[in-house]
Protein backbone atom coordinates (compact mmCIF):
# COMPACT_ATOMS: atom_id res chain seq x y z
CA UNK A 1 0.00 0.00 0.00
CA UNK A 2 1.15 3.23 -0.71
CA UNK A 3 2.56 5.62 2.16
CA UNK A 4 0.59 9.04 3.08
CA UNK A 5 1.82 11.97 1.41
CA UNK A 6 3.82 14.32 3.58
CA UNK A 7 2.21 17.55 3.10
CA UNK A 8 5.15 20.45 2.52
CA UNK A 9 3.06 23.63 3.17
CA UNK A 10 6.47 25.82 3.37
CA UNK A 11 8.09 24.50 -0.06
CA UNK A 12 4.37 24.54 -1.71
CA UNK A 13 4.69 28.03 -0.78
CA UNK A 14 7.66 28.66 -1.95
CA UNK A 15 7.61 27.07 -5.07
CA UNK A 16 4.21 28.95 -5.85
CA UNK A 17 5.56 32.58 -4.76
CA UNK A 18 9.75 32.29 -5.61
CA UNK A 19 10.69 29.49 -7.51
CA UNK A 20 7.88 28.99 -10.02
CA UNK A 21 8.44 32.83 -10.86
CA UNK A 22 11.75 32.88 -10.81
CA UNK A 23 12.01 29.82 -13.62
CA UNK A 24 8.90 31.40 -15.44
CA UNK A 25 11.16 34.99 -15.62
CA UNK A 26 14.34 32.85 -16.46
CA UNK A 27 12.59 31.54 -19.83
CA UNK A 28 10.99 28.45 -18.90
CA UNK A 29 7.75 29.03 -20.43
CA UNK A 30 9.14 28.18 -24.25
CA UNK A 31 10.53 24.85 -22.96
CA UNK A 32 6.68 24.25 -21.70
CA UNK A 33 5.37 25.04 -24.51
CA UNK A 34 7.90 22.93 -26.59
CA UNK A 35 6.98 19.89 -23.96
CA UNK A 36 3.31 20.04 -24.86
CA UNK A 37 3.27 20.84 -28.56
CA UNK A 38 1.55 18.45 -30.86
CA UNK A 39 -0.35 16.39 -28.05
CA UNK A 40 -3.64 15.04 -28.96
CA UNK A 41 -6.74 13.49 -27.17
CA UNK A 42 -6.85 12.20 -23.35
CA UNK A 43 -3.44 13.14 -21.60
CA UNK A 44 -2.25 12.30 -17.62
CA UNK A 45 0.21 14.89 -16.24
CA UNK A 46 1.90 13.75 -12.98
CA UNK A 47 3.75 15.63 -10.28
CA UNK A 48 1.22 19.01 -11.86
CA UNK A 49 2.38 21.14 -9.08
CA UNK A 50 -0.01 24.49 -9.05
CA UNK A 51 -0.64 23.69 -12.53
CA UNK A 52 2.15 26.14 -14.46
CA UNK A 53 1.68 23.74 -17.65
CA UNK A 54 -1.82 24.15 -18.18
CA UNK A 55 -2.36 27.15 -20.27
CA UNK A 56 0.34 25.73 -22.51
CA UNK A 57 -1.58 22.97 -23.70
CA UNK A 58 -2.57 22.70 -27.15
CA UNK A 59 -6.65 22.55 -28.39
CA UNK A 60 -6.65 19.13 -29.74
CA UNK A 61 -5.96 18.09 -26.26
CA UNK A 62 -9.77 17.07 -25.38
CA UNK A 63 -8.67 16.34 -21.70
CA UNK A 64 -6.30 16.45 -19.48
CA UNK A 65 -6.14 14.53 -15.59
CA UNK A 66 -3.11 16.34 -13.38
CA UNK A 67 -2.19 14.35 -10.95
CA UNK A 68 -0.71 16.30 -7.72
CA UNK A 69 -0.47 14.42 -3.73
CA UNK A 70 0.88 17.79 -2.54
CA UNK A 71 -2.45 19.59 -1.14
CA UNK A 72 -1.11 22.79 -0.85
CA UNK A 73 -0.11 22.41 -4.60
CA UNK A 74 -3.20 20.46 -5.81
CA UNK A 75 -5.53 23.27 -4.09
CA UNK A 76 -3.44 26.10 -6.35
CA UNK A 77 -3.37 23.57 -9.32
CA UNK A 78 -7.26 24.05 -9.33
CA UNK A 79 -8.12 27.44 -9.18
CA UNK A 80 -5.31 27.22 -12.37
CA UNK A 81 -7.26 24.54 -13.69
CA UNK A 82 -10.27 27.28 -13.91
CA UNK A 83 -8.34 29.23 -16.21
CA UNK A 84 -6.91 26.26 -18.67
CA UNK A 85 -7.63 26.58 -22.21
CA UNK A 86 -8.21 22.76 -22.04
CA UNK A 87 -10.47 20.66 -19.50
CA UNK A 88 -8.48 19.67 -16.48
CA UNK A 89 -9.11 17.65 -14.14
CA UNK A 90 -6.93 17.59 -11.13
CA UNK A 91 -7.05 14.32 -8.84
CA UNK A 92 -5.19 13.75 -5.48
CA UNK A 93 -3.08 10.44 -6.32
CA UNK A 94 0.15 9.08 -5.74
CA UNK A 95 2.31 8.37 -9.46
CA UNK A 96 3.75 5.10 -8.27
CA UNK A 97 0.14 4.21 -7.46
CA UNK A 98 -2.26 5.84 -10.44
CA UNK A 99 -5.96 4.91 -10.01
CA UNK A 100 -7.14 4.81 -13.57
CA UNK A 101 -7.59 1.68 -16.05
CA UNK A 102 -5.34 0.13 -17.96
CA UNK A 103 -4.64 1.76 -21.65
CA UNK A 104 -6.73 4.79 -20.56
CA UNK A 105 -4.44 7.58 -22.05
CA UNK A 106 -3.39 8.43 -25.51
CA UNK A 107 -0.31 10.91 -23.50
CA UNK A 108 1.29 10.88 -20.47
CA UNK A 109 3.36 14.23 -19.06
CA UNK A 110 6.08 14.86 -17.03
CA UNK A 111 7.73 17.84 -16.23
CA UNK A 112 10.08 18.46 -13.35
CA UNK A 113 8.59 16.02 -10.84
CA UNK A 114 10.61 12.69 -11.25
CA UNK A 115 12.85 14.37 -9.38
CA UNK A 116 11.18 14.47 -6.23
CA UNK A 117 9.76 11.63 -6.69
CA UNK A 118 9.77 9.21 -4.15
CA UNK A 119 10.17 5.63 -6.47
CA UNK A 120 10.68 7.18 -10.43
CA UNK A 121 10.70 4.21 -11.60
CA UNK A 122 7.78 2.58 -10.02
CA UNK A 123 5.90 5.89 -11.26
CA UNK A 124 7.18 5.51 -14.75
CA UNK A 125 5.78 1.86 -14.95
CA UNK A 126 2.36 3.63 -14.03
CA UNK A 127 2.41 5.92 -16.99
CA UNK A 128 3.55 2.86 -19.22
CA UNK A 129 0.85 0.69 -17.78
CA UNK A 130 -2.26 3.82 -18.45
CA UNK A 131 -0.79 4.92 -21.41
CA UNK A 132 -2.44 3.03 -24.55
CA UNK A 133 -0.18 0.89 -27.18
CA UNK A 134 1.97 3.47 -28.68
CA UNK A 135 1.14 6.44 -26.26
CA UNK A 136 3.70 9.02 -25.85
CA UNK A 137 5.69 10.52 -23.08
CA UNK A 138 6.84 13.62 -22.95
CA UNK A 139 9.41 14.67 -20.31
CA UNK A 140 11.53 17.67 -19.06
CA UNK A 141 13.27 17.29 -15.99
CA UNK A 142 17.07 18.20 -14.31
CA UNK A 143 19.10 15.26 -13.98
CA UNK A 144 22.40 14.25 -13.60
CA UNK A 145 25.17 16.64 -14.81
CA UNK A 146 27.44 16.06 -17.36
CA UNK A 147 30.51 16.44 -15.37
CA UNK A 148 32.45 14.55 -12.70
CA UNK A 149 33.11 17.51 -10.45
CA UNK A 150 28.78 18.52 -10.32
CA UNK A 151 28.15 14.99 -10.12
CA UNK A 152 30.11 14.92 -6.43
CA UNK A 153 28.46 18.33 -5.81
CA UNK A 154 24.96 16.26 -6.65
CA UNK A 155 25.79 13.38 -4.78
CA UNK A 156 26.39 15.18 -1.55
CA UNK A 157 23.32 17.59 -1.63
CA UNK A 158 20.92 14.86 -2.43
CA UNK A 159 22.27 12.82 0.62
CA UNK A 160 21.97 15.97 3.00
CA UNK A 161 20.40 19.11 2.61
CA UNK A 162 18.77 19.32 -0.72
CA UNK A 163 15.56 16.83 -0.30
CA UNK A 164 15.03 18.45 3.18
CA UNK A 165 14.17 22.10 1.86
CA UNK A 166 13.40 21.59 -1.71
CA UNK A 167 10.12 18.83 -0.91
CA UNK A 168 11.73 15.75 -1.41
CA UNK A 169 13.91 16.63 -4.47
CA UNK A 170 16.94 15.39 -6.03
CA UNK A 171 19.33 17.08 -8.64
CA UNK A 172 21.63 13.93 -9.60
CA UNK A 173 18.74 11.25 -10.84
CA UNK A 174 19.86 9.38 -14.10
CA UNK A 175 16.24 9.92 -15.88
CA UNK A 176 16.40 9.03 -18.89
CA UNK A 177 17.96 5.77 -17.93
CA UNK A 178 14.84 5.43 -15.57
CA UNK A 179 12.22 6.35 -18.99
CA UNK A 180 14.07 3.31 -20.73
CA UNK A 181 13.98 0.73 -17.64
CA UNK A 182 10.16 1.38 -17.54
CA UNK A 183 9.84 0.12 -21.25
CA UNK A 184 9.68 3.50 -23.32
CA UNK A 185 11.28 3.46 -26.22
CA UNK A 186 12.62 7.09 -27.32
CA UNK A 187 12.33 8.99 -29.88
CA UNK A 188 13.70 12.23 -29.38
CA UNK A 189 15.94 13.83 -26.45
CA UNK A 190 16.89 17.15 -26.13
CA UNK A 191 19.44 17.75 -23.25
CA UNK A 192 20.65 21.77 -22.18
CA UNK A 193 21.45 23.63 -19.05
CA UNK A 194 18.50 25.49 -17.67
CA UNK A 195 18.98 28.32 -16.84
CA UNK A 196 22.19 29.33 -18.42
CA UNK A 197 24.46 30.81 -15.57
CA UNK A 198 28.41 31.53 -14.91
CA UNK A 199 28.43 29.47 -12.22
CA UNK A 200 27.52 25.65 -12.34
CA UNK A 201 24.49 24.76 -10.87
CA UNK A 202 23.83 21.40 -9.28
CA UNK A 203 20.26 21.25 -11.21
CA UNK A 204 20.55 23.22 -14.19
CA UNK A 205 21.26 19.78 -16.29
CA UNK A 206 18.01 19.04 -18.31
CA UNK A 207 16.35 16.96 -20.82
CA UNK A 208 13.17 17.58 -22.54
CA UNK A 209 11.83 14.77 -24.88
CA UNK A 210 9.31 12.00 -26.43
CA UNK A 211 9.06 8.37 -25.55
CA UNK A 212 6.29 5.66 -26.68
CA UNK A 213 4.70 2.91 -25.20
CA UNK A 214 5.43 0.47 -27.77
CA UNK A 215 2.39 -1.44 -29.14
CA UNK A 216 2.11 -5.51 -29.91
CA UNK A 217 4.11 -6.46 -32.53
CA UNK A 218 3.21 -6.07 -35.89
CA UNK A 219 0.96 -2.74 -35.07
CA UNK A 220 1.61 1.01 -34.91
Amino acid sequence: MAQPVKPHPLFARFYATLAGPALEKAGIAEHRRRLLAGLTGEVIEIGAGNGLNFPHYPPEVTRVVAVEPEPNLRALARDEAHRAPVPVEVEAARAERLPFPDASFDAAVVCLALCSIADPGTALAELHRVLRPDGRLRFFEHIQAGSPAVRRVQRVLDATVWPRLMGGCHTGRDTRSAIIAAGFTLTAVDRFDFPRTRIPMPAAAHILGTAVRPGPKGTR
